[in-house]
């Protein structure tokens, strides 16, 4: 673990990157940054009617993550080997660029890249790959009122605009895991296989894919 202090578990709406980090924490007594988002007032309102509130949504989105990460990476825990998140700052920009108009997303970039200069980079960046159908299913069966009215081509514009995001960052690590044939959370041989990927194995800069 000499080399990952951060680790961020990502994924698109339903892949269980939640789920993921709260196992991973618990097994190796890691500090855990869950994302506080159920106290959104603009979320549901966005589901209803995204035209009117996605760019409010998406500006208390930005306020909100980066308090939270400035506050939690800037403390450290002396008896936890290492920090992992269920989201990162990036989350906010790939979101946006889905939900606002060309010129709306081009004003949330600008004050985006301000800020996002200031955080501490994640060491690895997990991308939890799942198929559309399975990530409907999974909404579904954990059944928020205010996403029943997510649709495939939402989900699939999130997960091009992640995609492209890890294109354009070099300089970073990135991990995406299909994870579209396994269940980490009921099968414990799963869990194994996919932590011992992203605890014990050590990545170089750059975009790497694996099927699990």
């Amino acid at each position: 673990m000499a080399d990952k202090s951060f680790i961020v578990i990502e994924g698109n709406i339903g892949a269980g990157k939640t789920s993921l980090v709260n196992m991973i924490a618990e097994k190796y007594h890691a500090k855990m940054v869950l994302e506080q988002y159920a106290d959104n007032p603009f979320l549901p309102k966005f589901y209803e009617n995204p035209e009117r509130y996605s760019f409010p949504l998406e500006l208390s989105f930005l306020a909100g993550r980066y308090n939270q990460l400035k506050k939690d990476l800037s403390t450290r825990d002396l008896f936890s080997p290492f920090i992992i998140a269920d989201y990162y700052f990036m989350k906010s920009l790939i979101f946006a660029k889905s939900t606002l108009s060309e010129d709306e997303y081009n004003l949330y970039r600008q004050l985006f890249n301000i800020i996002y200069q200031q955080l501490p980079k994640p060491d690895l960046y997990v991308y939890l790959h799942v198929n559309t159908d399975r990530l409907l299913d999974n909404i579904k069966k954990r059944g928020r009122s205010y996403e029943t009215t997510i649709t495939p081509e939402y989900l699939n514009s999130i997960q091009k605009n992640y995609f492209d995001f890890f294109k354009q960052q070099p300089q970073q690590t990135f991990l995406i895991l299909d994870i579209n044939e396994i269940d980490f959370v009921s099968n414990a041989t799963h869990f194994d296989k996919l932590t011992e990927l992203i605890i014990q194995k050590h990545f170089p800069p750059g975009i790497h894919r694996m099927i699990l």
